[in-house]
């Protein structure tokens, strides 16, 4: 049985899908600071009352499976986690003179909803690195002459 939120009106399941990037796919997000972003995206989401489901970081992007509450918006939450994570990376980074974070994400995002699909959903974004991979071997194998 799945099971609902409750808001004092309204009983609730609004999951998304939710991927981001760097600005230019920069690739620093996994030198050091791959353990601590996590942290990061998690706490945010927790201050907008929404829970990271699952979540993977890629070599250039993040996927997210996120609820979030219906007296919240998408963009409002996501633009959120990104705005205040890129002043948290800026500071890890110990960058002095850009504490404002604004030059870390890029400035788009794609969002599907989950529905019935939550499961599925999950898997993609847990198995999306060996996915890539396999079609980087794919890729390789089909240029490789015989």
């Amino acid at each position: 049985m799945k099971e609902y939120q409750s808001l004092s009106h309204a009983r609730w399941d609004c999951k998304c899908h939710v991927v981001f990037i760097p600005k230019r796919r920069k690739k620093m997000i996994f030198g050091k600071l791959r353990k601590h972003i996590g942290a990061v995206l998690h706490d945010l989401a927790n201050q907008k009352e929404s829970v990271i489901v699952e979540g993977h970081l890629m070599l250039d992007h993040i996927h997210m499976c996120i609820s979030i509450p219906p007296k919240y918006s998408v963009s409002h939450v996501v633009g959120f986690i990104k705005g205040k994570s890129a002043i948290a990376i800026a500071r890890q980074l110990g960058r002095r003179k850009n504490f404002t974070g604004e030059n870390f994400w890029a400035r788009g995002y794609f969002v599907s909803a989950v529905g019935l699909d939550e499961e599925m959903v999950k898997a993609y974004i847990r198995d999306q690195e060996k996915e890539d991979e396999r079609y980087d071997q794919l890729k390789l194998d089909m240029q490789m002459p015989l």
